[in-house]
């Protein structure tokens, strides 16, 4: 579990090709990091399997590199950085599991005053679950929905983002990985399960 306030920003060192998987070994700063440790990168959660002075590689799986934009990565490519959340952390974002639910793009990006409206295009199956004034994962970075409008929803950017995480150099057609907040998606579960139960009742009544 993580909670989208990016801790530090790493670079892609080496990427190996793996039958159809790959191999990510990334620059970094964190200090004592364990084999098994999750790691979010550019919002997904992914294990570290090696590390090594001022470094450490994750296996990226099939199913993630068709599921979120890891494999648009590429050496020197610079990535957003959390590591797993602890009891004893404050939960400055909002609870983010590090599992991608789709790839947007980038639309525009506007300047306004001290921050930027960036406008995002998401997949159908994870627009639904926008709301105005809910949070949203954007390649791991926690951030709040200013506006919706269809597939298409706006964040603003405060300086302090721009410059410390990755979004801050992002162009008009990139793309980007997207978390919807997983409470959406079990109160969808919940009411879908609520609403059959009723149907099932109403047809005994028959």
């Amino acid at each position: 579990m993580f909670t989208g306030i990016i801790q530090e920003m790493g670079r892609v060192r080496e990427i190996r090709q793996v039958r159809g998987a790959a191999r990510l070994v990334i620059e970094s700063g964190f200090r004592r990091l364990a084999i098994g440790e999750s790691v979010a990168v550019n919002g997904a959660c992914l294990t570290v399997v090696a590390r090594g002075r001022g470094r450490f590689a994750v296996d990226v799986s099939p199913e993630s590199l068709r599921r979120t934009a890891l494999g648009g990565l590429c050496s020197g490519s610079p990535v957003n950085l959390e590591r797993s959340l602890t009891l004893e952390d404050r939960l400055g974002g909002h609870l983010v599991q590090g599992h991608v639910d789709g790839v947007g793009r980038l639309v525009r990006v506007q300047p306004e005053a001290n921050a930027w409206t960036y406008t995002f295009e998401a997949p159908s199956p994870v627009a639904r679950y926008l709301v105005q004034k809910g949070s949203v994962a954007v390649d791991g970075v926690s951030l709040t929905v200013a506006g919706i409008r269809g597939n298409r929803f706006s964040v603003a950017l405060i300086p302090h983002t721009a410059r410390h995480t990755t979004l801050g150099d992002r162009k008009s057609g990139d793309r980007v990985n997207l978390e919807v907040d997983v409470l959406a998606k079990y109160v969808e579960k919940l009411l879908a399960g609520a609403r059959a139960s009723t149907r099932r009742r109403a047809r005994g009544r028959r």
